[in-house]
């Protein structure tokens, strides 16, 4: 029987707060870094080939390790693995400014460093969302993720990277430095995070190859019903997201008459759409339940890019991103919150990271066929088929019976 809801003014704990810290000190320093990495490329090279490298090069590990990560969080102690992946990731930020600093940026040395960066964080995501079950009860994990993802849509995107753009102007290793001060910051904030955070089990089995633990990881994802929903409606929001984020700043400018600074603006207004989702999730959430939440963000999410891609006034569609922001967080806080729940903790890296780079996939897909559309039919195409893919996806899912439990009796069932 489902654990008594608690008050939501009802602290999360002193340990969260020491993960909440961590996070958001990392935070920053991402933030710092998605500004100054592309700002270092354009000032490396015009050639648009060479600025993608640098892209694909930081992406690259969520569709060729993620499942990797996973097994490593389930056999690992998962604070073990933050604070591992975050002392590589700030040696890496600081070796990088200090190799700037001396003159010796290029862009096979940048491709090189997001490289390793985005394969530490790739690393770094396989354990961190499992520790959240191991710090908080399960009718406080939505106010928890709720927390964590708006601390870091605050640091990242609010903070970090205007912050990013100030440094690049100060001196070019400069933003690099200050994402090495910030990640070193979460790297000890986390070694003061007492207690054991390997992963629970009732039935031991014995360990077997990284490939057979990865593929079971696998199969159980796509054998359980609600999951693979989950995953499936995810998958499609990511790609809509990606895409439209990848034809914005081409839209605000040709569209709707913006210059740079309005487009910084409407970036701003998704991010402080998203502070809102976060701020009414939990008690939504608690009002009407996660299945008609999860409903109503993506309902909401359509809605808002219909009219982003009909509008003409600049304030119409800061308001619309605005909402799209505010709906797809709050997509994000739920859909997080359910893998929580519905996985168990001896299967969550593998499980939650198959899920990851489903979605990393969708969302490049969604990067290539928003200019593929655009080119074709124009900038107000892709809102607009955006917003039918996601209605469709919605119907189809929203009157599925859903079924907690995987179907075959010869997978692991989920302990919940």
């Amino acid at each position: 029987m489902p654990a008594r809801t608690q008050p939501l003014h009802n602290p999360l704990g002193p340990r969260f707060l020491l993960l909440w810290s961590s996070v958001t000190a990392a935070s920053l320093g991402d933030g710092i870094a998605l500004t100054a990495m592309p700002l270092l490329a354009a000032h490396l090279t015009s050639d648009p080939r060479d600025v993608s490298l640098v892209f694909l090069a930081e992406q690259l590990p969520w569709l060729l390790i993620a499942p990797v990560s996973g097994v490593l969080a389930d056999r690992l102690d998962r604070r073990r693995v933050l604070l591992i992946t975050d002392s590589l990731r700030a040696l890496t930020a600081a070796a990088f400014a200090t190799a700037v600093l001396a003159g010796h940026a290029s862009i096979a040395l940048l491709s090189t460093v997001a490289l390793l960066l985005g394969t530490t964080q790739v690393m770094y995501a396989g354990a961190w969302a499992g520790m959240v079950p191991a710090l908080v009860a399960p009718d406080a994990r939505t106010r928890a993720n709720a927390a964590l993802q708006a601390t870091a849509q605050v640091m990242a995107n609010l903070l970090g990277s205007p912050l990013g753009a100030l440094l690049f102007l100060t001196t070019l290793a400069a933003p690099f430095a200050a994402q090495a001060a910030c990640i070193t910051s979460a790297v000890l904030l986390i070694a003061a995070l007492p207690g054991n955070f390997h992963a629970r089990t009732t039935t031991p089995k014995p360990r077997t190859s990284i490939r057979h633990e990865a593929t079971e990881g696998i199969r159980w994802l796509w054998h359980h019903q609600q999951l693979r929903t989950l995953c499936l409606t995810g998958g499609i929001s990511n790609l809509v997201i990606v895409g439209l984020t990848t034809i914005l700043v081409l839209y605000t400018k040709n569209t709707l008459g913006l210059d740079s600074l309005g487009y910084a603006l409407i970036m701003a207004a998704f991010a402080a759409g998203g502070l809102t989702g976060a701020a009414i999730t939990p008690r939504l959430s608690e009002r009407i339940g996660p299945r008609k939440t999860l409903t109503l963000a993506m309902t909401t999410q359509a809605a808002a890019i219909a009219a982003a891609g009909t509008v003409s006034s600049p304030i119409a569609f800061g308001c619309s991103i605005t909402a799209y922001g505010a709906a797809s967080l709050t997509w994000n806080v739920i859909a997080l919150s359910q893998r929580q729940n519905l996985i168990p903790d001896h299967l969550f890296g593998r499980v939650n990271m198959t899920y990851q780079m489903t979605n990393a996939g969708m969302s490049a897909t969604g990067a290539i066929t928003s200019g593929i559309i655009a080119h074709l039919l124009g900038l107000r195409a892709p809102f607009l088929i955006g917003a039918a893919l996601l209605l469709t996806i919605t119907t189809l899912t929203t009157h599925k019976p859903q079924n907690p439990q995987p179907t075959p009796h010869n997978h692991p069932t989920p302990t919940h």
